[in-house]
Parts: C-alpha cells; sequence; structure tokens
C-alpha cells in the first residue's frame, strides 16, 4: 500500500512547478488537503492534491498541466498528514517545486495576478476583489474544486462555467520576470545563488512596500541581471497536446523517442510505426540569439511545416542541418507527430488525460496508514 501510494506521491511531483512559463494554475496546499468530501477519507491528504490536477488537466484537455502550489509552513508539521507525507512536502519544497510560507497571506492571489493564472480555491476572496478586480470580472480566474461523477471538477465561482481561463501577466509581472533576483540566503530554494544560475524557471518576487522580497525569507531581493530569454514549446501528437516544454538560453532541450541524459521523451504516446521512425535523440531546440532553431539530430530526418502548412509540398526535411524557426512554423518528427510554440494550439484536445492517481489503490484515502 505505502509503495503504491509513493509512485502516486512522485507522480504528483511531476506536475509541481514555480516556473512562471510552465504553471496552468495557482493553489494553497493546505486548502486542498482538506478537501474531504472528495473521498470521505482522513481529515487531510496530499493525495486529493492529485485528484485536484486530474480536474484542471480534464478540464483544459491536456495532458501533463502543471500547477503553481503554495504551503503554509504549519503543513510540514500538520499531525493530519502522514509522516511520509509530510516529508515529501518538505522534499518538495527543498526542490523548489513549491512555495513554503511561513504566513501565505495573499501570495496565492499575488502569484495569479502577476502570471495570470487561474485560482484553484473555494474561498472566495471577497475582501480582495478591490485590490484584484478580476475575481469578479473573469469567471474562469476564480475556481471552485468540487466533487463530481467521475472525479473533482471545477466550476466558477462567479458568473458559473467551468472553463479555466489565463490572462496575460500584469505590467508589474513582466518587469518582474524580466529580471533574476537572489535572495541574501544562498540556500534559498527559490532565490538562492544555485537557482539564480538556472535557466528561466524562477518565481515571482512578492512585492513588500512596492520593493522585490523573498517570499519565503522576507528579505530583500537584489537584482542579479536580465532573465534568459525563454520560449514555451507544446508536443502534439494525432492532434492532442501531450507536454509542453521550455527552451531557455544555454538550456537546449532534446526531443525524441527516449533521448539519453534527459530531454522529452515521446514514446510512451507513440505508435509502433512512428517508434521505428523517431529516433531515441531526434530533434534538439535551442535558443541562438533572437532565433529558435531546431536541430536535426535522427537517422531519418525532421520535418519543418512553414507557417504550420499542411501542404506536403511546402514541408521541408532537415537531415543533420539546423533552421531557424518561425513564430508558426511547426517541427514534425512524423506524421502528426508536432512540435511548435505553445500559442499556435488553444485546446489540447485530450479527452482523457492521464491521471497523476493512475497508482493509487482502491480506498488508498480511506486505510493509509498513519
Amino acid at each position: 500500500m505505502r509503495f503504491e501510494i509513493s509512485k502516486v506521491l512522485d507522480a504528483i511531483e511531476g506536475r509541481l512547478t514555480t516556473d512562471p512559463k510552465l504553471a496552468r494554475a495557482v493553489l494553497d496546499l493546505a486548502e486542498v488537503v482538506r478537501y474531504v468530501d472528495f473521498d470521505g477519507g482522513r481529515p487531510a491528504t496530499l493525495l486529493r492534491l492529485g485528484m485536484v490536477v486530474d480536474a484542471l488537466g480534464r478540464q483544459l484537455a491536456e495532458e501533463n498541466v502543471p500547477v503553481y502550489v503554495v504551503v503554509h509552513r504549519a503543513l510540514l508539521s500538520d499531525a493530519d498528514l502522514t509522516s511520509n507525507e509530510r516529508m515529501v512536502v518538505r522534499r518538495w519544497a527543498d526542490d523548489g517545486v513549491v512555495e513554503v510560507l511561513p504566513n501565505p497571506g495573499e501570495r496565492v492571489l499575488e502569484v495569479a495576478d502577476l502570471l495570470g493564472l487561474p485560482v484553484l480555491s473555494r474561498s472566495r476572496f471577497d475582501n480582495a476583489v478591490g485590490r484584484y478586480p478580476w475575481l469578479a470580472d473573469q469567471p474562469g480566474r476564480l475556481l471552485a474544486p468540487v466533487p463530481a461523477a467521475g472525479g473533482p471538477a471545477l466550476v466558477a465561482q462567479v458568473g458559473g462555467g467551468h472553463e479555466p481561463t489565463s490572462a496575460a501577466p500584469s505590467p508589474v509581472g513582466v518587469q518582474l520576470l524580466g529580471r533574476m533576483w537572489r535572495c541574501p540566503d544562498p540556500e534559498c530554494s527559490s532565490f538562492g545563488s544555485m537557482r539564480v544560475g538556472r535557466p528561466g524557471g524562477q518565481p515571482p518576487p512578492t512585492l513588500r512596500t512596492g520593493m522585490p522580497t523573498c517570499p519565503r525569507h522576507d528579505e530583500r531581493l537584489t537584482d542579479a541581471g536580465h532573465r534568459p530569454r525563454a520560449e514555451l514549446l507544446s508536443v502534439r501528437i494525432d492532434g492532442m497536446v501531450r507536454r509542453r516544454f521550455v527552451v531557455a538560453a544555454d538550456d537546449p532541450v532534446v526531443v525524441g523517442r527516449a533521448p539519453e541524459g534527459g530531454g522529452i521523451i515521446l514514446g510512451q504516446w507513440l505508435t509502433d510505426e512512428a517508434r521505428r521512425w523517431i529516433s531515441r535523440s531526434h530533434v534538439r531546440f535551442e535558443l541562438q540569439g533572437s532565433e529558435l532553431v531546431a536541430h536535426d539530430v535522427s537517422t531519418n530526418g525532421t520535418g519543418v511545416r512553414p507557417g504550420g502548412s499542411t501542404d506536403d509540398d511546402q514541408r521541408e526535411t532537415l537531415k543533420r542541418q539546423a533552421r531557424p524557426l518561425g513564430p508558426t512554423d511547426v517541427v514534425e518528427l512524423y506524421a502528426g507527430v508536432q512540435i511548435g510554440r505553445s500559442r499556435l494550439w488553444q485546446t489540447g484536445g485530450v479527452a482523457n488525460p492521464t491521471s497523476v492517481m493512475a497508482e493509487a489503490p482502491t480506498m488508498a484515502i480511506r486505510i493509509a496508514d498513519r
């Protein structure tokens, strides 16, 4: 039982991010773990986070949807969680995939405002509408996770509806995300010296009296220079968005059937014929100055469809060659296996996204050991 639950928590971990380009929604973990009406089980369990992640994926019709999670520090010692769950949350915090704060306050709303994300919460935040008018004006930005047939669903708290909607980052968010920031604490998982050296991925600072501040340590941040340029790409297979990933300056990404040494693995979504055609490492994406460049590193070549054209006569083939990609160009590894900038595809098109709860044993929430 413990082994299966650990596998579920590992799967959930794969959906956590503080990368502003990847996150699709923001939530308060201390609230979500107590949605007892999801399962009628223990007072608190991390498995309910997986249920909410699955609900978001279903309603975005997309695989592998990441969420930005804010955690109250008290949750690290909450006796309603198992010792293993508390240890897992600490690991997530140490790895910087969640934010752990001594007093989260309005951090969830601040992150949503800065990044243009929807909030998944049963709170209506009535006292914050004056500061964040979108809570009332944009129904798809505040969604309550509620029990439903086939698993939890998301329902807009204002005006009804179910569709999560995003907005452009706020003007302040654009300014903050244009820079890298350094915390006085070099071990800070969000703004420490090790994080500053990573391309992209750094979360937005909080603002204290208008100054960029580390939300975890409440210390003034120093400007560490321009944030490396980054592009958000999507893998679409047979019309379904299966994975998003970020290519940042000095951080190329290899995509293929099963790239060695890391990269974007496509094998689990490919037909047998596509697996035979697509190389283990097939195409490498990197940023060169202002250009996104595709390098074919495959055996059989990589196609490029200029402007996303469906006309095979316009399809170009790269064989151990590199090519800059225009804003609407689509890279094609095999018929129906495509990669392009994420903004090209407005819907994920996935009827039944893979569940992070797939490994959960029956009644696991009710009978998991303390």
